[in-house]
């Protein structure tokens, strides 16, 4: 079980570093939906089986429908390199890039079990926990944040039926 967390984890920052580098923002895109994929079977391996549904159907379902809705109106051409300083700034993430993955190498050449799950069964993810604190101790923001949207909602469909000049 723990040499499949690790793959799908390999499996998950090797996506991630595809949608950061590839030029093409469809295949960015794409890239995108595998990562959220291989996120939500790292949640199934934890056995948070909720959060993996919510995040199939939220982050690759809704989310990204909207990310390829945006590419496809915006219209992507041919990049210009506005910076001068492009060759300094591949190095220093390609640095930063190796610093982490020598990081994530000494953590797992040297077997610390400080950063595994426990052997216990956790409610961390499952409907009942995220329900209670979600209608109560978070309640407050849950309501900020649904008035926010219902706000950009009302926004966008104003924006979107105004005549233009």
């Amino acid at each position: 079980m723990e040499t499949l967390f690790y793959f799908i984890g390999c499996l998950s920052i090797i996506s991630a570093l595809f949608v950061v580098l590839n030029r093409n923002p469809v295949y960015s895109a794409m890239m995108l939906v595998f990562c959220f994929f291989s996120l939500a079977s790292i949640y199934v391996l934890l056995e948070a089986y909720f959060v993996a549904v919510l995040e199939i159907i939220v982050y690759a379902g809704a989310i990204m429908v909207l990310f390829l809705f945006v590419i496809m109106l915006i219209n992507v051409g041919d990049e210009v390199k506005t910076s001068k300083y492009i060759h300094k700034e591949k190095a220093i993430s390609f640095f930063l890039i190796s610093i982490f993955s020598l990081n994530i190498f000494l953590l797992i050449l040297w077997g610390t079990k400080e950063l595994h799950q426990p052997s216990t069964i956790s409610t961390v993810g499952s409907i009942a926990a995220i329900g209670n604190a979600l209608f109560t101790k978070y309640m407050l923001p849950f309501e900020i944040a649904s008035l926010l949207l219902l706000v950009a909602l009302i926004g966008t469909v104003y924006l979107a039926k105004r005549s233009p000049k």
